[in-house]
């Protein structure tokens, strides 16, 4: 009995993990400036998929872990961007050129 109730344990224990590192996973995207608001954090992207975070291709605006971030960027530039889901909302951790 004891041994059934910890597999079961603890293959709930791992459901919620995956589900869990599931929605912080974060995923490399190809994707072109549109518009910057470095008061406000936020950048406006056309970017393609991304599988990981179940976004579709799109024209959206993104908030910046850090606004510093945005500081070498120009509308226009094509860039590559690292995102995660946190707190029920999408948020840019890197971006390289």
């Amino acid at each position: 009995m004891n041994r059934r109730l910890f597999t079961r344990s603890a293959t709930a224990l791992m459901l919620l993990l995956g589900a869990h590192l599931g929605a912080h996973a974060e995923a490399w995207v190809d994707a072109e400036v549109k518009k910057i608001d470095k008061p406000a954090a936020r950048v406006t992207l056309k970017h393609g998929e991304i599988r990981a975070l179940d976004v579709p291709a799109m024209t959206m605006t993104w908030r910046v872990k850090d606004a510093a971030m945005l500081d070498n960027l120009q509308v226009g530039d094509h860039i590559q961007f690292s995102a995660e889901r946190s707190a029920n909302q999408y948020v840019i951790t890197q971006i390289k050129r």
